[in-house]
């Protein structure tokens, strides 16, 4: 396998040739015609003055254009940063000023928003250029001016630009938060990321004449390295989805063939109980893969007997280990699948630690730590919390808490972080407290993930006012759909006179899950 992305793009034109690489409403290109296209992009960047390392961002749902941009600017040289669309326009603008990142791309108004609009007036000192992939938008470039002012580069120079990224090269910073509320960019290379998802894709079977449709988002690892660049590896075509709709997905699926589809098991659930279900043909299905939340037994069961599938695959993995620690394996049964997170990927070492960092015995639960290729190469630009997340030894400490039992297979019991998952996307306490901080409103904020029966899980936070502030917890709701992605709004908000804490004044966060769950039952 190739040790760069512009290789990977370059080896697939020739292997797959005029096979169907991409399928975006007009936009149709064979897999020589992506590398053709790409190269173009990355004579556009490199017109654009980007030079090798430097970061271009990308803030935009899935369209075909993200994908030729983003192996364009690769080809380049550069570092892609990826950008949450449901990101506000604060949120946006620390992560682009974060990275140092010279371009942006994005599109014109989507589903509401203007993306290039909710950065006005803030400070970005590095962002030099924006480009508008799709749509217009006042400030920006259209990609078409963008890639017609390319043509002043020789096609051999960025032949050249291209072969000249290295396997150890960075390909993308994906901005990450932990507990400190800070976004923090986990910096990968493109050997881990190819090598990462060459394993995956050899684990879950994907093949040449697969149709994957990609409903996770291209910002995401999933919808990006296990969604477009497992494609690329495997010759399969890539088909994105821009907004999930599952009636729009059932009528894709039979329409355009569909044989994968991956996804939290929100997809899955939200399929299996639409009314009009057997009204569309599924049958083309073969192919899933799940992840990011816990999973029924029923669940698979159901994915197998009703819809038909041959393989159901669930794995666990995080950004700062190129979204891949484990995977359970096609031939598992329904109980190991929706009860564990499977089994190391070849060649990554996992183990389950105590306090001191000694391997706990199996069965008992422990700290998941991971070493082996697919481990960061860090925080951008924060060597410190680098150095607290990976160890001397070179172990990656996830933060997360599982059960390993005698044939490897984890069982994910517990978040150290506190992090919770709504509908697929990792949500942050404190970056969420954090946000709703800067209202002024509070004097005190804790967020919590309750259970909920259609995304998994949820925000729930509990406030204390401010003096002089009247709050409702509607209210409080409102302000944060203005202020924050959708999926960070706490649904939950419980207005109280004090957060209860231990001796050294920190919140006891177990005592407001013990709390939210009596309540609840």
């Amino acid at each position: 396998m190739e040790s760069t992305i512009p290789r990977l793009v370059l080896a697939a034109a020739e292997r797959f040739g005029d096979a169907s690489a991409l399928e975006d409403e007009d936009l149709r290109l064979s897999f020589s015609e992506l590398a053709q296209q790409s190269l173009e992009a990355s004579r556009a960047f490199i017109a654009a003055g980007l030079e090798p390392g430097d970061r271009v961002g990308i803030w935009a749902p899935n369209i075909g254009e993200w994908i030729v941009a983003a192996i364009g600017l690769q080809s380049a040289g550069g570092v892609l940063v990826t950008l949450n669309t449901r990101m506000k326009g604060n949120e946006a603008s620390y992560i682009l000023r974060k990275s140092g990142a010279r371009m942006l791309c994005t599109v014109g108004e989507f589903l509401g928003t203007d993306y290039a609009a909710m950065l006005e007036g803030q400070d970005i000192p590095s962002l030099e250029k924006v480009i508008s992939l799709r749509g217009e938008a006042v400030g920006t470039t259209s990609w078409q001016d963008f890639l017609a002012a390319g043509s002043a580069i020789p096609l051999a120079e960025a032949r050249e630009r291209a072969m000249a990224v290295g396997p150890d090269d960075l390909s993308d910073i994906i901005f990450t938060s932990g507990t400190t509320g800070s976004p923090k960019g986990v910096m990968t290379a493109h050997e881990q990321n190819i090598r990462s998802f060459e394993a995956w894709s050899e684990v879950v079977g994907l093949r040449e004449d697969d149709r994957y449709l990609i409903v996770s988002p291209f910002f995401h690892s999933f919808g990006y390295k296990a969604g477009w660049l497992a494609c690329l590896m495997r010759g399969s075509t890539i088909i994105p989805h821009l907004v999930f709709d599952v009636p729009q997905i059932l009528e894709r699926i039979g329409k355009e063939r569909i044989s994968m589809l991956p996804g939290a098991p929100t997809i899955y659930q939200s399929i299996l109980a639409h009314p009009d279900r057997d009204s569309f043909d599924v049958s083309c299905l073969r192919l899933a893969v799940m992840g990011a939340a816990a999973i029924p037994v029923e669940l698979v069961r159901r994915m197998r007997e009703e819809l038909g599938l041959e393989t159901v695959i669930t794995g666990y993995g995080l950004t700062e280990s190129c979204g891949i620690v484990s995977m359970c394996r096609y031939d598992d049964d329904p109980e190991t699948i929706a009860n564990t997170s499977g089994r190391a990927i070849p060649d990554v070492e996992v183990r389950c630690i105590d306090t001191e960092g000694k391997e706990v015995p199996r069965g008992e639960p422990g700290e998941v730590v991971v070493r082996g290729y697919n481990v960061m190469h860090g925080y951008f630009d924060d060597e410190a919390e680098t150095a607290e997340t990976i160890d001397a030894e070179g172990w990656l400490h996830t933060g997360d808490i599982a059960v390993m039992d005698e044939r490897g297979y984890l069982r994910i019991t517990d978040r150290i972080k506190d992090m919770f998952i709504v509908g697929g996307f990792n949500c942050y306490p404190a970056e969420i407290e954090n946000l709703m901080f800067d209202s002024g409103w509070f004097e005190q904020v804790a967020v919590i993930g309750v259970p909920d029966e259609r995304m998994g899980e949820v925000g729930m936070a509990f406030v204390v006012p401010a003096p002089g502030h009247d709050l409702t917890p509607a209210g409080v709701v409102a302000w944060c759909r203005e202020n924050m992605a959708n999926y960070k709004v706490p649904r939950v908000v419980e207005i109280v006179d004090s957060l209860p804490t231990n001796a050294s004044g920190k919140v006891t966060k177990f005592v407001l899950r013990d709390r939210a769950a009596a309540a609840k039952g």
